[in-house]
């Protein structure tokens, strides 16, 4: 399992909305691509992917920009996987009649991996990668002083 260029773009541009969502204020593309170092372009086309799955809206005009739809501690990375992957990260599907024992015992086995990716990725938020990220930064800092 692996995670896409697309999906690691989509999310280090979702932290940067969600440690913004208490200033209220939209975030514009240029200022999340120049944050992040992702091209300004292809940040268009995963906003507007994010935007069709209801993660984040937009708004128009000289002040426009982008918004997380709801709180960073109630999108979990499993829902901005599921939108931009569209499908269930890592859901295998269950074959009822496997071809041997042994490639059943295979399947059973990563169908169990699945479950627990996913439950993993169910249980981070933006809100927890933003907590995680910050005392990263802090540790940083404290290693240099």
């Amino acid at each position: 399992m692996e995670l896409s260029c697309k999906s690691e773009y989509a999310i280090l541009a979702l932290i940067e909305m969600a440690s913004h969502y208490q200033t209220g204020e939209p975030m514009q593309i240029r200022q999340m691509a120049a944050q992040q170092n992702i091209p300004d372009r292809y940040l268009e086309q995963l906003l507007a992917t994010l935007r069709r799955g209801g993660i984040v809206k937009s708004q128009r005009g000289s002040k426009g920009g982008y918004f997380l739809t709801s709180e960073p501690w109630k999108i979990t990375v499993f829902d901005v996987l599921e939108c931009l992957e569209g499908l269930d990260v890592g859901r295998c599907e269950e074959d009822s009649n496997p071809n041997s024992i042994d490639v059943g015992v295979i399947k059973e086995i990563w169908q169990e991996a699945c479950q627990a990716a996913n439950l993993v990725l169910q249980n981070y938020t933006l809100q927890d990668l933003c907590d995680k990220r910050d005392s990263r930064r802090q540790l940083d800092i404290m290693y240099y002083i």
